[in-house]
């Protein structure tokens, strides 16, 4: 299992969407590890499959957990501009206050979004 250098952008490796996604991010942060939860220890994090298979986490240097729009909106926030002013933005009220259910959405229809497939489907209750 890889450990992170320093930061860590946790995604589901298994969905077409979230790989993509990671990947463009992982383009803009050079010093930062973005993984698949496939390939990291997830229980150091004090994080389950659960977890992982419904957001991205952003783990920051201090190992501390942040889940979904927050977690994008830091790793944004490391990407440099333009992209670090919209994670600014992204974790200012009321912005703040738009994007969880705005994350929300987006993480249970991701199989639906450009890249994805079957796999990127959120079983739902």
């Amino acid at each position: 299992m890889n450990a992170p250098s320093n930061e860590l952008l946790i995604f589901d490796g298994d969905c077409g969407f979230c790989t993509v996604t990671a990947r463009w991010i992982e383009q803009r942060i050079s010093d930062t590890d973005v993984l698949p939860w496939q390939a990291v220890d997830i229980d150091r994090y004090g994080l389950t499959e659960d977890d992982v298979t419904t957001a991205a986490y952003w783990v920051d240097g201090s190992g501390v957990t942040h889940r979904g729009e927050r977690g994008i909106a830091l790793a944004l926030q490391k990407a440099g501009k333009p992209w670090s002013i919209a994670g600014k933005i992204i974790a200012t009220p009321p912005f703040s206050w738009m994007a969880a259910p705005t994350y929300w959405l987006i993480a249970r229809y991701r199989h639906k979004m450009p890249g994805a497939t079957d796999a990127c489907r959120i079983p739902q209750p």
